[in-house]
């Protein structure tokens, strides 16, 4: 029983590590973890040493990215067409993570059956880079936006260069553009 509950806790704390890049590696406030179990009682104590407590949960972990965004609206099978257009065009791959339209919801979500139990028939964004399509709501990427707004991403990127290459590629659709997103990729379970 001891072993199971060191066990449960050990998976959370690798469940919430977010992936950072190499770049951003050195500036994580986590130096080391040392779990130390001692029985007593029939109890498990629990002690974590070397965290940087300063970074709480009302500062989430956030990446700046730079979001290559090919459309936007608010017609979820306008945009979806567009990214099938755009897919021939460019040949960039798309991902759709998954994802459709609920009518019912009015969102772009998961299956109810997804074996995600939280995030089933939920909304998922993406969340790191990638080079591929997919429609999300902008809102996660731009937050002065409308709720409802969705953007046919074609990239989501490290650094400002590697987007404008990308822009270029996609240079035909007079829609598109390039900014810096602020995006979060803390723990989302």
């Amino acid at each position: 029983m001891k072993v199971h509950f060191l066990l449960i806790i050990v998976c959370l704390f690798a469940a919430c590590k977010s992936k950072p890049s190499d770049k951003d590696a050195h500036s994580l406030k986590v130096k080391h973890v040392k779990v130390l179990a001692s029985s007593y009682k029939n109890t498990i104590k629990i002690k974590a040493a070397g965290i940087d407590t300063s970074n709480t949960d009302s500062e989430p972990a956030y990446a700046n990215y730079y979001i290559l965004i090919a459309d936007t609206g608010i017609n979820y099978y306008t945009l979806r067409n567009r990214m099938f257009a755009l897919n021939k065009l460019s040949g960039i791959p798309i991902d759709t993570m998954e994802r459709g339209y609920n009518k019912a919801k009015d969102l772009i979500a998961l299956s109810d059956k997804d074996e995600d139990e939280i995030y089933a028939g939920e909304y998922y964004p993406r969340r790191f880079p990638s080079k591929t399509l997919s429609l999300e709501y902008l809102e996660n990427y731009q937050f002065d936006t409308s709720p409802k707004t969705i953007a046919l991403v074609a990239g989501i990127y490290e650094n400002k260069n590697s987007a404008d290459s990308a822009l270029q590629v996609i240079d035909k659709v007079k829609t598109a553009f390039v900014f810096k997103g602020r995006v979060y990729v803390g723990c989302m379970h």
